[in-house]
């Protein structure tokens, strides 16, 4: 049995240009993207070190918006886990 992640479709929201303010929360029992009132939380497994959790939410904010991970840009939030992403 794996882990499956729950993954929100948000390829509604995927233009060129979009800005992305996401909420990250490392070392998540279960891996997920939800869309809320308060914006996009991402949850990842991963720990809090050497930028390992910020890819994991960029490889899960990409594949929720249908997207390459190498067109999401970290504009701001290197150590935070409130960041800004936006999509080339």
């Amino acid at each position: 049995m794996g882990i499956r992640a729950a993954v929100t479709d948000l390829s509604h929201l995927a233009q060129s240009g979009a800005c992305f303010a996401v909420r990250v929360t490392p070392n998540a029992r279960r891996a997920g993207v939800e869309e809320g009132e308060g914006g996009i939380r991402i949850s990842v497994t991963e720990p809090p070190e050497a930028g390992k959790a910020t890819e994991a939410a960029r490889a899960a904010l990409a594949k929720s918006l249908g997207v390459a991970k190498t067109r999401l840009a970290l504009l701001r939030g290197v150590t935070s886990r409130d960041k800004l992403f936006r999509l080339d």
